[in-house]
């Protein structure tokens, strides 16, 4: 089984341009918030909890993430239940805007992924592995630690097997 090092090394080989880093940073918020609201229709109260499909997915993710590290599992089970909280609130709203609020951030999430790309050069990772759709989310948050000087014996793991984040330049068109 992969660890924590060999699964955000794996992606950050994808993500070594600063633009698509950012992009990241709205991308992919954007696409698990609209997963979320989309997969909590549909659903139902038990004893004051709503019971979903967004529920089944954040709980086995969050069990992922904990098989990996259980500072970031804790910093994802946060996230994932405020995504939760607002695909709730939204999948007991009328039909309309429960639809137009998820699908439109889930369009709008991937546009900002594939800019990112196109700066970068790359394809998504998950396009080579389907892992890389629940790393990302992990990934933005193990970026934004790096950023505020947290984890840095991690960070120099991945950057040892990933490369320093530099700007990609395309070769010139002559």
């Amino acid at each position: 089984m992969k660890n924590l090092v060999d699964h955000l090394s794996q992606y950050a080989g994808y993500h070594r341009d600063p633009r698509n880093i950012v992009t990241h940073f709205v991308g992919i918020p954007l696409i698990v918030l609209a997963v979320s609201i989309l997969l909590s229709r549909p659903g139902w109260s038990v004893a004051g909890v709503w019971l979903s499909p967004a529920l089944a997915l954040a709980t086995a993710s969050v069990v992922f993430y904990w098989r990996l590290d259980l500072r970031f599992a804790l910093v994802m089970g946060a996230l994932l239940g405020l995504c939760l909280w607002a695909g709730q609130w939204l999948a007991q709203q009328p039909t309309g805007l429960w639809l137009s609020v998820g699908l439109g951030a889930f369009v709008v999430g991937w546009i900002i992924q594939f800019v990112g790309h196109a700066y970068e050069g790359r394809k998504p990772a998950f396009v080579d592995d389907l892992s890389g759709l629940i790393i990302g989310p992990l990934f933005v948050v193990a970026e934004l630690a790096f950023m505020l000087g947290l984890c840095p014996a991690l960070k120099r793991a991945v950057q040892d097997r990933a490369g320093p984040v530099a700007m990609r330049r395309k070769p010139a068109v002559v």
